[in-house]
């Protein structure tokens, strides 16, 4: 594990992750204290996914920063080698967040700050900081805390 991790665009200290997974290793910037799942699958052509400090994926997490150009008439769909602009998409995963087991992030997606992400949710859309989220595809279940709640949190822990 350890000789894999220069591989990595950027990481932070006290990572964990597991060697076997699926890596798109030189568009993947990790932040400290950052674990990683086994199983997990993370993919980005050219746009990145950047993950932030104190940062848990359960198991079989994917985040896929990118997608195929289907719109070409004429060829196949293996044919097409392009990408367009819409195709491949920064993924941003704020600190202190939790993916659960079998989340799947797609392109384009930033997960708030503090947020939770169900197992086997499906997140196409930006998630709200402090949110619990779950579904396919993802919505809102819950804030994390109440207004008192998430004030007195971050005073804590001197997040403005």
């Amino acid at each position: 594990m350890f000789l894999l991790k220069p591989l990595f665009k950027k990481h932070g200290k006290h990572f964990i992750f597991d060697p076997n997974g699926n890596y798109s290793f030189s568009t993947i910037e990790v932040g400290d204290d950052v674990y990683i799942g086994p199983g997990a699958v993370l993919n980005a052509s050219e746009s990145g996914i950047v993950i932030g400090n104190k940062v848990m994926f359960g198991p079989n997490v994917t985040i896929m920063g990118g997608d195929h150009n289907i719109s070409e008439v004429g060829k196949y769909m293996f044919d097409v080698k392009e990408k367009k602009p819409e195709n491949d998409l920064k993924v941003i995963i704020e600190d202190d967040v939790w993916l659960g087991t079998g989340a799947i992030i797609l392109k384009g997606v930033t997960i708030g700050r503090g947020s939770v992400i169900a197992a086997g949710a499906l997140v196409t859309k930006d998630v709200p900081p402090y949110s619990i989220v779950g579904g396919v595809p993802a919505k809102v279940i819950k804030m994390r805390f109440s207004e008192q709640e998430l004030k007195e949190h971050k005073r804590l822990l001197n997040i403005s």
